[in-house]
């Protein structure tokens, strides 16, 4: 499984450690994922979508069929 929110479609990132000496290596910056399970009224189901907690915050402030339409028309989320 990808490590991509289905909402905001946020994903893994590369950067650097700088130590005390400034020298560089590679890292990766993951988001914060959690597979959550959501019940939709508009659909009168249970659907299970991978959100990381920006993900969770807009499911709050839109609710979830609309967050969810939104992903859709982004390109974040194929089908639920």
């Amino acid at each position: 499984m990808s490590r991509i929110c289905q909402i905001t479609g946020k994903k893994v990132i590369s950067g650097n450690n700088v130590s005390h000496s400034n020298k560089k290596t590679k890292r990766t910056f993951k988001p914060n994922l959690k597979i959550k399970k959501f019940y939709v009224p508009e659909l009168d189901e249970w659907v299970v979508l991978k959100v990381s907690a920006a993900g969770l915050r807009t499911i709050n402030k839109k609710g979830v069929y609309k967050a969810m339409c939104d992903a859709q028309d982004a390109g974040n989320l194929n089908r639920w």
